[in-house]
């Protein structure tokens, strides 16, 4: 059994998969000051609730966007599952070439996406990242990292302007039914929302574009990728032109490059 962890600014997501099959998974607070053994004791309870213990993880799988965090996962391998995780991040072999101008500056969790979006299309392939964070990772059609863009994500945004303005609430995330709001909810809710919704639509073409003529490819033969945290939410369905929403896109990219680093079969996962 395979535990595959990504740690996010905002949430650590575990995936427990048996074999090619993601059996469960889970979302925890990212906390840095959180010891590893408290990690290790909700993690524990985690996979004893699906009627497995801890022994029966033979190998453990990680990214991580933040540094603190990094320490504490290789110490919960190793004093919970007596395990070492491999850990994706520079100097591992993930038989992605990175085009980018620093590869070392590219975080974990875009990479490994970027290898589970090529897995998926099997050509020129955007991965639109909704967390903290709003990233766009574009991969060529022979597989190479070719760059992207970040953008705050929707909740930071909500976070900033609630914060740092005297009248204004924190909200619900709901799609108004129109743009010209007629109180404060309805005109946050139209700025946020169908804000966020133009920015991910126009970024989201205009980066479609560049890639296809790179590639000399039809835009359309160039498949978009939603996932993230908030891939599931119902506004994110009405980003155009998004070919798969995928939330478990990262955890399935921890498993493939778990399988090719460590010399295994390689997996599919329901991608192609």
């Amino acid at each position: 059994m395979l535990l595959a962890i990504d740690i996010g600014n905002t949430n650590i997501v575990l995936g427990l998969y048996q074999g090619e099959k993601l059996i469960t998974h889970w979302r925890l607070a990212t906390q840095s000051e959180r010891t590893a053994d408290e990690y290790g004791v909700l993690i524990a309870q985690l996979i004893a609730g699906e009627g497995f213990s801890c022994g029966q993880i033979s190998a453990i799988v990680a990214s991580c966007v933040v540094p603190p965090m990094l320490t504490t996962a290789q110490e919960l391998g190793r004093k919970i599952f007596k395990l070492d995780p491999l850990i994706v991040g520079p100097g591992i072999k993930t038989g992605m070439p990175i085009l980018y101008e620093n590869p070392k500056d590219v975080g974990a969790d875009r990479i490994v996406n970027a290898v589970a979006a090529h897995h998926r299309a099997g050509g020129a392939a955007i991965v639109v990242d909704f967390g903290t964070a709003t990233t766009f990772d574009c991969i060529a059609a022979d597989g190479a990292y070719v760059g992207g863009a970040i953008a705050p994500g929707l909740e930071l945004g909500l976070e900033a302007l609630a914060a740092r303005t005297a009248k204004l609430p924190r909200i619900d995330l709901a799609v108004p039914d129109r743009a010209i709001g007629r109180d404060t909810v309805g005109a946050m809710q139209s700025g946020i929302v169908n804000g966020y919704l133009a920015l991910a639509n126009g970024l989201l073409a205009q980066i479609r574009r560049e890639l296809a003529e790179s590639q000399a490819v039809d835009p359309l033969a160039v498949k978009a990728i939603l996932t993230g945290g908030l891939s599931a939410a119902p506004w994110a369905r009405l980003v155009d032109g998004v070919d798969v929403i995928d939330p478990e896109l990262t955890l399935k990219g921890l498993a493939i490059l778990h399988a090719e680093v460590a010399g295994g079969e390689p997996l599919e996962l329901g991608l192609s």
